[in-house]
């Protein structure tokens, strides 16, 4: 569907919104875009210590979100264990008395071949992509069906069945469409209980470390901002969770929606001709 203004709220304001591998990237994006509406935020994520290279723990997001006159819950999680995600999800419940959004963005990308990805990797980005989208819903669900307008969302593709995006990295595509399976699966799961799930996805590459470390440098530099992400996930998160539901929607499509059609703003370096992402046809 076209996600359209009509269908959307203007607010986050006081909803509270879980959001994996939220320390730095697209997830920090979307915890400081919805800080601006003064929500409630749970920093789920493992860094709690300055890396050496990449910027960003739960500690120094926590403190932007609560800059931007949002409140902040700093909880080091490995999405990978059931416990820690178990209790982190307790202490959203004792912290802020409930939730209303999960957000799966937690990712691990590793674009090997079938010969060249160790098997330590595959286990990993399958455990990160597909075992915890899945089990952070599981988790979260039971907090969900009392929220008046919840929301899960999947930071994963389209489910595009074409063979080119399987060959050259079968292991990762099958862990991100596992993570779109999710939305497929549960959002007619949960339609009657009023949970929308959705996925959501870029139309280009996004300055992430990420793919910053697995993309050459030109392709990096011919990506756009995380903050397109942020702001596509807001429109998706104001929508009627009733009526929005079971969507693989495209951050420019969702944009597109809103009357929004400059992107300029968006790009990384605006002189460059933007690169697509994995997964979705270029114009």
């Amino acid at each position: 569907m076209i996600l359209t203004e009509q269908a959307t709220m203007t607010t986050l304001k006081d909803k509270v919104i879980f959001i994996t591998g939220a320390s730095r990237g697209i997830g920090r994006e979307i915890a400081l875009r919805c800080a601006r509406d003064g929500a409630k935020i749970v920093v789920a994520a493992k860094t709690t210590e300055k890396h050496p290279t990449l910027e960003g723990t739960i500690f120094t997001v926590a403190d932007e979100i609560k800059q931007l006159g949002g409140q902040a819950l700093p909880i080091a999680v490995d999405v990978r264990d059931e416990s820690l995600v178990a209790a982190a999800v307790q202490k959203t419940a004792d912290t802020f008395g409930g939730l209303d959004i999960l957000i799966n963005n937690a990712s691990a990308i590793n674009l090997g071949s079938t010969l060249d990805i160790p098997m330590k990797r595959f286990d990993l980005i399958f455990g990160v992509n597909v075992r915890a989208t899945f089990m952070c819903s599981k988790l979260c669900i039971p907090l969900l069906k009392k929220s008046a307008n919840p929301h899960i969302l999947n930071l994963s593709p389209p489910l595009n069945m074409q063979a080119k995006w399987f060959k050259s990295h079968v292991a990762y595509t099958m862990s991100k469409y596992g993570m779109s399976m999710c939305t497929l699966g549960m959002a007619e799961e949960f339609k009657s209980c009023g949970i929308a799930v959705n996925s959501l996805w870029p139309k280009t590459l996004i300055a992430t470390a990420a793919i910053s470390a697995n993309f050459p440098k030109h392709m990096f530099e011919a990506s756009r901002k995380p903050s397109i992400m942020a702001d596509a996930a807001h429109f998706i998160l104001t929508s009627n969770s009733r009526e929005v539901t079971g969507n693989f929607f495209v951050d420019e499509a969702v944009l597109k929606g809103h009357g929004i059609n400059d992107f300029a703003a968006y790009a990384l370096n605006p002189a460059n001709e933007l690169f697509p992402d994995l997964f979705v046809e270029p114009n």
